[in-house]
Parts: C-alpha cells; structure tokens; sequence
C-alpha cells in the first residue's frame, strides 16, 4: 500500500534544523500552534505506520510525503498550491508576503507513487516529494509575470511589509499561516526518492508555470 501523505507530517513543530528536512523528521505534534490540517496529516501517518506495527501482517506501506503540489490543473476544482496562483493572476492578492513555498509538479507526484508501488527497495520507506530549493513569494509573482506575458498583467511586484503581516494575522486565517513562515525557505530533500527508486522531478519553475498555463486554458483567469 502506498499512502500519500504531507510534508506537513515532517516539517513543523520544531526549530529550523539547520539542513534540508529529511524522511528521518517528524512534525512535533506537541506544539499547541500546529494547524489542524497539519496535526491531521501527522496524527494519519503516525496510526498508518502503527497500524503496519501491530496488525498489518504482510501488508507492505510505503509513503509518499509531497510539498506544495504544481502542474497542470485538470478542471476547476483546484488545490491550494494553485489557488494561490490563480488569486495572483487574477489580482486578487494586492501584494505578496516576504514567505516562501517549496513545491513539486503534479505529473512526478504521480510518478513517484507508480515507483513507490512497484519498486521492491520501497516497502517500509518514506518518500519526500520535492523539487529544487525554496522559492520566494515575490520571485515566484515575478516568474509568473515573466513567463506568461499578457497573460500575469495582474499579479502583483507589491511585497507586504512584515509588520503588517504579523498585524493581519491576528484577525485573518490565511495571514495567521503566513506569518509564522516569514523569511523561513523550509528547505527539503528529494535525494532518497532520486537514489533508491531513480526519480528525477521536473524543475520548480516548470511545475509553476504549467499550473499557470492551464489556469488560462481553463478560462479561469479573467482579463
């Protein structure tokens, strides 16, 4: 069985360990500050590898542990990752964050799993699905407006003051979850997927864009 689970269930909880996260890190679910979607990815995973322990029998797991999900969207039921890209491309977002998000496209997602399943060495392993390093929020808006032209004439080069995120935070959900990610990249590795299953990811910049081009292909991105 391959379960898909978060890098929610590795990064958060804890201080910055000063090295790309790894499948060795756990999120430290005794931090009362966890988001709820955050503490359920963890608590999920947890009780799968439990599970595993105690009655799985010969039932094999191998987990898969994605960052951000990009690439190219399928229809109009979007996720997160890609909502975000559509709130700035519609200017819906009137200035970025100094945040970062990591992230890895939706195709090699796809992959990794089809390699986790069928792979003999996977059995009993955590995946990290990620590709390249952090990127910031602004370059990320800057990327979008170079790369899709006419099409990103909305997103925003406006980069919100910290003060002001840290402000917002204490009445909006979404600044809540920014601020405590301010000027933090989050970096993770993606080295043991590439070693033991032969993985190689799509480039950052090319998950982001594709998730951009299909917004407009879609018609979800208004003029």
């Amino acid at each position: 069985m391959v379960l898909t689970s978060s890098f929610a269930a590795i990064g958060y909880g804890r201080p910055d360990p000063g090295r790309p996260y790894t499948e060795d890190d756990w999120t430290d679910l005794s931090d009362p500050d966890l988001t709820p979607y955050v503490r359920s990815k963890t608590t999920a995973e947890r009780a799968a590898w439990d599970f595993i322990a105690q009655d799985g029998g010969d039932l094999e797991l191998t987990v898969v542990n994605p960052v951000p999900i990009f690439g190219p969207a399928l229809g109009r039921e979007l996720s997160t990752s890609v909502e975000l890209l559509l709130g700035l491309l519609n200017g819906q977002v009137p200035a970025v964050p100094k945040g970062f998000t990591t992230g890895v496209d939706v195709r090699d997602v796809a992959d990794l799993h089809m390699r986790a399943m069928t792979h003999p060495d996977a059995a009993g392993e955590r995946f990290l699905a990620i590709t390249g390093d952090p990127i910031s929020l602004p370059d990320l808006a800057k990327l979008l407006r170079e790369r899709l032209g006419a099409d990103a004439k909305h997103v925003t080069t406006r980069v919100l003051p910290d003060w002001l995120v840290r402000a917002g935070a204490l009445v909006s959900t979404e600044l809540r979850a920014v601020a405590p990610q301010l000027h933090r990249s989050q970096g993770a590795s993606s080295e043991k997927a590439q070693r033991v299953l032969g993985w190689r990811p799509r480039p950052l910049d090319e998950a982001i864009v594709a998730s951009a081009e299909s917004l407009v292909r879609l018609g979800l991105v208004t003029g």
